[in-house]
């Protein structure tokens, strides 16, 4: 493994950089082309390096094989590479999986971003002190550590914690120790909450990736309950993007919610689907994909809302998603049409478990 010589180009640690938010952000910086990204990335069910292919060979990429919970190989990176920041989007993300093994989100969610963290602090404490004020170490959760909503409300950056799933429980712990880093040892923290992202590259359990496939192929479209649950929808380069403001311009120890405006339910958001994919896909036996439609026994501890309140990254950092649902979501739905063989790729290796992947 080599580093880059160019010196202009800042150099930054990706974790979990293979997968589906932390893949979109690393292709996003070396199209840049102003930094240098070392990617640790375990390569588990939702990371591929079929997402990465594009950069394989970009001599500002640097993948590396390997677990956040590995302090030595963390250290090694931190001190051969030097770089000038952390984003941390390695996790177990997928609540229907923290149902059937919780065991392993605790490890990856809880004591691998420990882990990550006293590297880091221990990195951090040796640097020069105008490089320590440089620094920063930018944490990337989820709205699902605040519970479930009413038929009103957002969530703010000030509400308590009330996680429902083994995963969302893993999650708020996460936070509370990136918090604590900030508060107990100075370590320059920030903290992003986002809501439910869709895009490019999303490994085929999530609803709308799922949906896709299963209406292309003619199977049926299992929806949990009624399908009115309630989510807010943010597309990844949106989602991106405002990463890329908050680690440039956020104030250590401050959490950002991020969220894409688009409150919808489940069962609208896969009507919306079914009517673009009749329309990309004319020809298709299947149509219309709407009778395709199968609702399913609810998953237990299913929240019924999300909604961010996106307030304060929009009013200090001046962040606001650039796309519509309807923008976003046509250009998802033909990016999973025109990508069958990454679709295929990264299926090959299918999860197990009983339940559906539904949001």
């Amino acid at each position: 493994m080599t580093t880059n010589e160019d010196n202009t180009k800042s150099t930054i640690l990706v974790t979990g950089g293979a997968g589906f938010i932390g893949g979109n952000f690393v292709l996003r910086q070396i199209q840049r082309g102003d930094t240098c990204v070392v990617n640790l990335d375990a390569l588990t069910y939702a990371g591929h390096l079929a997402t990465l292919e594009s950069i394989q060979n970009n001599p500002d990429h640097h993948f590396v094989l390997g677990s956040i919970s590995d302090s030595k190989l963390v250290d090694y990176l931190l001190e051969t590479h030097d770089p000038m920041a952390i984003v941390n989007f390695a996790a177990e993300s997928h609540v229907d999986r923290s149902i059937d093994n919780p065991n392993a989100f605790l490890k990856t969610n809880v004591e691998g971003t420990f882990e990550l963290l006293e590297s880091t602090r221990n990195y951090w404490n040796k640097l020069p002190s105008d490089r320590q004020q440089q620094f920063r170490f930018l944490h990337v959760s989820t709205d699902e550590v605040y519970g479930s909503l009413g038929k009103t409300g957002k969530f703010t950056e000030n509400n308590q914690y009330r996680p429902n799933s083994p995963y969302s429980a893993s999650k708020a712990a996460a936070d509370h120790f990136v918090r604590c880093y900030f508060k107990t040892y100075g370590l320059p923290t920030l903290t992003t909450n986002c809501s439910n992202n869709y895009g490019y590259y999303q490994f085929p359990e999530k609803l709308i990736p799922l949906m896709i496939q299963r209406a292309r192929n003619g199977q049926s479209l299992p929806i949990y309950g009624k399908g009115d649950n309630v989510r807010d929808w943010l597309f990844v380069e949106d989602h991106c993007e405002a990463l890329e403001t908050v680690l440039n311009q956020g104030k250590p120890g401050q959490v950002y919610n991020v969220g894409g405006n688009n409150e919808m339910s489940n069962l609208e958001l896969v009507k919306i689907l079914c009517g673009l994919l009749d329309e990309m896909l004319p020809d298709s036996p299947h149509c219309p994909h709407h009778q395709l439609i199968e609702f399913v026994t609810d998953r237990p501890g299913h929240d019924m809302r999300y909604a961010i309140d996106a307030s304060k990254i929009s009013n200090e950092l001046n962040w606001q998603p650039k796309h519509n649902f309807q923008q976003g979501l046509r250009k998802t739905v033909r990016w999973y049409l025109d990508h069958q063989s990454w679709c295929e790729t990264v299926l090959a290796d299918e999860y197990a478990g009983e339940r559906l992947g539904v949001v």
